[in-house]
């Protein structure tokens, strides 16, 4: 089952979120909930439930530099 660790902004965002998971073999998903034509809106990063915990801290470590 897949567990939400990120809601973004943009699409930007979420790739950056996602390319920093996967760097770290994490699996990833992105779910686009709302996307407007500037790729603005909500976008939910997803990853396998047993792997939540662990991508939320590491998101949590760069998240500054994910912006």
């Amino acid at each position: 089952m897949w567990t939400v660790v990120y809601i973004a902004p943009t699409k930007a965002i979420a790739e950056r979120v996602q390319a920093l998971l996967e760097q770290e073999s994490f699996l990833v998903t992105l779910k686009i909930v709302e996307l407007d034509e500037n790729d603005r809106g909500t976008i939910e990063v997803q990853v396998p439930e047993g792997e939540a915990e662990e991508a939320t801290e590491l998101i949590a470590e760069h998240l500054g530099r994910l912006r």
